[in-house]
């Protein structure tokens, strides 16, 4: 399979990570169209000169040992690399904590300051508080709206910044043209968990991010069936992250990355049918007296569109919405009243799921409820749609706010 760099990103999801050698064999190149699952932890040479040939190499493609991977993993790596315009490589991870874990403790040494936006994933400020506080890195929180308070936090300590855009919970998206020329002016590494959109909805590198994740656990594996993680960065930073990956011993499964490459070959048809549906619900939703506020970014006049629509070029099926009014026990007896949408932490995959957003437990007392809320209005849950009928999901959701509305 010929690749072209210059291939439109639906026809990259096809073409990429598919060479010839990890698809066939010497005699029948090409012979599969996907790269076999390689199981194997011992990588045999055929003569000493071999072994030693390979003696300080550490290059995807390249066999040495299983902790470095074989070609199933080396072609999910491609393929995602080539997804990333200006990227170098990528480096695949156990899940989506450890890429943010392993990118973290690869920028940062003790006495440094982290820089995270206060809307980040709930993990990312764990470790911010545990491991890192541990070995003397301090993180300050900044509001994820606006560059002031981000401005603010800004000293020589400063190395990194921490990025979700939006954020998982409630939404925010950031004006990243104006944070990352901050982060260049100040000689910052920026880091952008891009799960939300994807390069298929962010080209990050290209607008000046540094290193940008994701969470394949998400979008890519799309049948919530595997768990895994990647960092993908430019040349200035790629070996830094792959040599750092490699001496906590990361790997993934070769049987998760076969998953996630099947899984990322429709990623843009999913992606485009869950962005309508939830563009349709969250638009249905800002017409019912029981929603105080829809945080979608695709929706107009919602918080942070403007910002989408200047910056983006896709987006997904995550949002979220607040009641007006209400308490928790309603919030509760409407999420169980719904039977279309699953109860679990996670997002991407092909079914939708509903879970309580209360940001008041995790982020600083002025964020939550956030500008143009009434006090009252604090109860949010967010929705991952799935590929399910749009007009069967709303009729869901009507059904479950009558019941949240009897009390």
């Amino acid at each position: 399979m010929s690749f072209d760099d210059k291939q439109r990103p639906a026809t990259k999801l096809v073409t990429s990570g598919r060479r010839d050698e990890w698809t066939g064999t010497g005699a029948h190149p090409a012979a599969v169209v996907s790269p076999p699952v390689w199981r194997a932890s011992t990588h045999l040479y055929p003569d000493m000169t071999a072994l030693r040939a390979e003696t300080g190499q550490n290059a995807d493609g390249r066999f040495y040992y299983g902790r470095r991977g074989a070609p199933t993993q080396w072609a999910l790596a491609e393929a995602l690399t080539q997804l990333e315009p200006g990227a170098a490589g990528t480096v695949l991870y156990p899940s989506g904590v450890a890429a943010i874990a392993g990118v973290l403790l690869t920028v940062l040494k003790p006495g440094d300051v982290l820089l995270m936006t206060d809307n980040a994933y709930e993990p990312s400020r764990s470790l911010a508080k545990g491991l890192l506080a541990e070995i003397g890195v301090e993180t300050r929180w900044f509001a994820p709206d606006g560059v002031e308070d981000f401005t603010a936090q800004l000293c020589p300590r400063v190395k990194a910044v921490l990025l979700e855009s939006p954020g998982s919970l409630t939404m925010e998206v950031h004006d990243l043209p104006a944070i990352l020329a901050l982060c260049r002016e100040h000689g910052i590494t920026s880091i952008l968990d891009n799960t939300w959109a994807s390069p298929l909805g962010l080209a990050s590198l290209p607008m000046g991010v540094d290193i940008t994740l994701m969470a394949l656990t998400k979008h890519v594996g799309g049948h919530s069936d595997l768990m895994m993680g990647s960092a993908s960065a430019g040349a200035e930073w790629y070996d830094r992250l792959r040599r750092r990956a490699q001496m906590l011993g990361n790997v993934v499964s070769p049987d998760d990355a076969a998953l996630a490459l099947r899984g990322l070959r429709t990623m843009g048809v999913r992606l485009k049918q869950s962005s309508a549906t939830a563009l349709a619900l969250a638009a249905w939703l800002e017409t019912r007296p029981e929603v105080a506020r829809v945080l979608c970014p695709m929706l107009p006049g919602s918080p942070g569109h403007d910002l989408w629509k200047r910056d983006f070029s896709g987006g997904c099926g995550l949002f979220s919405f607040v009641f007006k009014g209400g308490t928790s026990g309603s919030r509760d007896r409407f999420i169980d009243a719904l039977d279309l949408f699953g109860i679990g932490y996670s997002w991407g995959g092909f079914e939708s799921l509903a879970t309580p957003v209360d940001p008041a437990r995790i982020r600083k007392p002025e964020s939550w409820p956030m500008p143009g809320l009434d006090a009252d209005d604090r109860y949010g849950v967010r929705l991952a749609i799935g590929l399910e009928d749009a007009d069967d999901l709303i009729a869901d959701m009507a059904k479950a706010l009558a019941v949240w509305a009897e009390g």
